[in-house]
């Protein structure tokens, strides 16, 4: 039975923090909980969650991610605890230490992780940063990787703003070798610093592509990937994305110059009829829900190897 390796970094602030063969074992984990080949008890372990996000798949995969791994989990509302009045994060996070075995934070500021992981002497896992969304990059990978067995040759195109998701799938894409493209208006690419380090990693430049034409980047693909145009935080350029991002839904048209088997992912929620059509969200070439169900799995798979 395939057991959970340790992974080299205690902490997953970042995709970056793992290894290709650390990914790998993970999703083969992850798929190993989820056709229920592999059954793991941590012992009581807790999980403390920090949300000052709100969350519906994220909070909910953690909880029962945690409950089928034996362990228990504690919700740090920020509005009910200290956390919410100004504690410094490094008394927080060195109390929590003592109480908790892993925390799952979901912030603003990546930074704020950062702060963080330096002070708690336990396991920290980004939930959700401005700048990453490593956990759901794990589970949209697992979901390709359900759909075509492996990782040759694969296309991946993301249609939207460069933001957190984009930012992992780019990384995460880079340690598996997988082409990326990135599709968005201009003024809304991807982080600098996370396209030079993607390419550091790839060994051939041409896996990562950049277009402000989404029929270009879409040509061919195998998976179409979007997301909300302004995520939480953004409402006051809500109006301004809605007329920049013009142009770049996932609809019949746009699906029709991707491969003929081509997968449509979201991570959700979704805004139907503004990033996505919905007809293409609830067509036979939508694996969105099963996406979703993925990040419970994925998360066993990440936690296992954390706790181990």
């Amino acid at each position: 039975m395939l057991k959970p390796n340790k992974l080299a970094k205690n902490n997953f602030l970042s995709s970056l923090d793992l290894s290709p063969d650390e990914v790998l074992h993970i999703l083969e984990l992850a798929s190993n909980f989820k056709n229920k080949k592999l059954n793991i008890d941590l012992n009581n372990k807790v999980l403390g969650l920090i949300f000052d996000k709100s969350s519906t798949r994220t909070r909910v995969s953690f909880q029962v991610a945690m409950s089928r791994l034996g362990g228990t989990t504690i919700d740090l509302n920020p509005t009910t605890s200290q956390i919410g009045r100004g504690e410094p994060i490094k008394d927080t996070a060195r109390v929590l230490s003592r109480y908790c075995d892993v925390i799952a934070i979901r912030t603003f500021d990546h930074l704020d992780l950062e702060e963080y992981a330096k002070w708690s002497t336990k396991p920290v896992i980004n939930a959700l940063t401005d700048l990453e969304h490593p956990c759901q990059a794990l589970a949209d990978y697992l979901t390709i990787h359900e759909e075509f067995f492996d990782f040759k040759d694969v296309v991946l195109t993301f249609i939207g703003d460069g933001n957190n998701v984009a930012h992992s799938l780019i990384l995460c894409g880079a340690l598996l070798g997988i082409e990326v493209r990135i599709a968005c208006p201009k003024g809304y690419e991807p982080n600098p610093f996370v396209i030079k380090k993607a390419r550091e990693i790839y060994n051939n430049d041409n896996l990562l592509k950049i277009s402000n034409d989404p029929y270009t980047a879409a040509k061919g693909s195998n998976v179409l990937y979007t997301d909300v145009w302004s995520s939480m935080g953004e409402e006051n350029q809500k109006e301004k994305k809605d007329t920049d991002f013009n142009g770049f839904t996932i609809n019949s048209d746009l699906v029709t110059n991707a491969d003929k088997d081509a997968i449509i992912l979201h991570c959700l929620p979704a805004y139907r009829n503004k990033e996505i059509t919905d007809a293409v969200m609830e067509s036979e070439n939508s694996r969105i829900f099963q996406q979703a169900e993925n990040r419970l799995h994925a998360q066993q798979g990440l936690l296992a190897c954390l706790l181990s």
